[in-house]
């Protein structure tokens, strides 16, 4: 049991963590791996700085308390500073993997999965070099501060990810399928959705042709809208970039038109999928901030100090990428809100456009790039043939006011490979989506 002392505000996180991972190339076994570890991050606060350490020896955790409490200055007030008053006192228990975590699964099952899957990957002899990969992930967080917050809860999550080289002549494309999921057997019976994206794929390989560069009508997928809010709006919204940048608090002035009114982008870490977190790493819990609403400028994300500084309330977004380091401001999943159409519904008055289905990546800040993967021409109100597009670019602002149009039907999507990185901390898990989106004109080349 910690013993906190007075005169100081401290809290302690500890994770116990699995993960799996299970590689296969070109059907020879590269990686089967199950690692568990278990460290704690252990913070100190006296009003003035911040006292820490990272440790694996979780059985002296007093005694690293004790080291840190040492270093620091009592403070009779300490419960008065603005930090500090912004910390919640939340004492709870949310288990929601306990009776279907991955480490019940044997790794034997975990490689026959993935080794039955391999093979859907070569049917098309344009493919070579195929790619297979399964990973997992179980952790057990446990936070109690000096204030009382006790707070237990588990995450989970778990997938597939496959790539391969086609090539046919001169046609050549690179191939990307990937699942996530936050249950093993949510990862069975994909045998068919698997055969439809590897087809797909070699038929884009064999019959896409080069875009014609240009501004056009575009509409996103969930997949590309998802990363345009989190890479091109998100990041904006962590409130630390604005500390040290007038500049940047000037122009993110809450209450400022920033988009078409019908646009809205919520952030929220309750949400099931790889960007679960009910409580962040300051023991703050969990909640639907909008980031945008009805195209105005409604809230950026926090941490306590932050918060403090700006003189706003925490919103759940400390989060650090494990025990090794301090929490920093961070999104959980990222979306943009449905709106009234179908999809049928959205490309309709579209002479002439494109239709965004899946991403290479995306980046940006006051200016975005996404680089497609797959995407398709539109014509007349219809889908047409498959093109290569390079790269769509343009100014945040201006493509947030562009938007006319969402379908009704949202989709948050998971992924484990990748993340999302920031400062020294990569990769952090996240989760994003949205609806379908059109814009009225983006630079496509």
């Amino acid at each position: 049991m910690i013993h906190f002392r007075n005169g100081f505000y401290a809290d302690v996180r500890t994770e116990d963590r699995s993960r799996t991972a299970i590689s296969y190339q070109a059907g020879v076994l590269e990686e089967m791996k199950t690692r568990v570890e278990r460290r704690a991050f252990l913070r100190v606060y006296d009003g003035k700085m911040w006292y820490y350490a990272s440790v694996t020896d979780l059985d002296h955790l007093q005694k690293t308390l004790d080291g840190l409490y040492d270093a620091a200055t009592p403070n009779d007030k300490i419960e008065e500073d603005p930090v500090v008053r912004r910390f919640e006192r939340n004492r709870d228990t949310v288990m929601c993997f306990k009776d279907c975590s991955v480490r019940d699964v044997c790794a034997k099952d975990k490689q026959a999965l993935l080794l039955s899957y391999l093979p859907l990957l070569s049917e098309d002899a344009c493919v070579t070099m195929p790619q297979g990969l399964y990973l997992d992930r179980n952790s057990l967080f446990h936070f109690e501060s000096s204030l009382g917050a006790d707070i237990t809860f588990d995450y989970q999550t778990c997938g597939l990810s496959f790539s391969c080289n086609m090539a046919e002549g001169e046609k050549k494309f690179t191939g990307h399928w990937q699942k996530g999921a936050t249950r093993f057997d949510e990862l069975k019976g994909l045998e068919n959705e698997i055969r439809d994206a590897v087809a797909e794929q070699t038929s884009f390989m064999r019959n896409s042709v080069p875009v014609t560069p240009g501004k056009y009508p575009v509409v996103l997928a969930p997949e590309a809208a998802g990363v345009f809010a989190h890479e091109s709006f998100g990041h904006k919204s962590e409130s630390d970039f604005m500390l040290s940048d007038e500049s940047m608090r000037n122009e993110w002035q809450l209450g400022k038109t920033v988009g078409s009114p019908i646009l809205s982008i919520a952030e929220c870490g309750s949400l099931p999928g790889s960007g679960y977190v009910p409580y962040d790493d300051e023991g703050t819990r969990a909640r639907k901030n909008y980031l945008i609403k009805d195209g105005v400028l409604a809230g950026r994300l926090h941490n306590a100090q932050t918060a403090a500084a700006l003189d706003e309330n925490t919103t759940g977004n400390a989060r650090a990428i494990d025990c090794t380091f301090e929490p920093i401001v961070r999104m959980t999943t990222t979306y943009i809100e449905g709106g009234d159409m179908d999809f049928d519904q959205l490309i309709a008055p579209i002479k002439k456009g494109y239709f965004i289905k899946t991403i290479r990546h995306g980046s940006g800040m006051s200016t975005f790039t996404i680089a497609p993967n797959l995407a398709y021409e539109i014509v007349d109100g219809k889908l047409g043939s498959p093109v290569q597009i390079s790269v769509l670019t343009g100014s945040v602002f201006e493509t947030l006011g562009l938007i006319d149009g969402l379908t009704r039907d949202v989709r948050l999507l998971s992924f484990v490979t990748g993340g999302c990185g920031k400062m020294e901390q990569a990769n952090l898990p996240v989760g994003f989506g949205g609806p379908y989106v059109r814009v009225s004109s983006m630079n496509v080349q």
